[in-house]
């Protein structure tokens, strides 16, 4: 397998920010993924894999935050990523 990095800026447009529920959501879909996930907001990078890293950032929606995903397995890591911060994993179909 070969290792490929990310980096990618991407606006919160999940109407919860990245609070509680999301970040919880996104811990949990990243845990079967090899790569490193970070997430630079402000003046902070957490590790995205850490649900109280990430809360402790206190993202809002319509802020910006920029992904750095290193390891095999990137491309799915950002899908699960801007997935979440969009808003668009986990809804349930009407």
């Amino acid at each position: 397998m070969y290792s490929q990095r990310i980096v990618k800026k991407i606006k919160i447009t999940n109407p919860e920010g990245l609070h509680a529920r999301p970040a919880g959501e996104l811990v949990r879909s990243l845990s079967a993924i090899k790569s490193s996930v970070v997430i630079r907001y402000k003046d902070k990078a957490v590790n995205a894999k850490s649900v109280l890293s990430v809360m402790a950032l206190g993202i809002d929606p319509g802020e910006e935050v920029e992904v750095i995903i290193e390891g095999e397995d990137a491309d799915a890591a950002l899908k699960i990523v801007e997935g979440i911060l969009h808003g668009e994993r986990g809804k349930n179909p009407s």
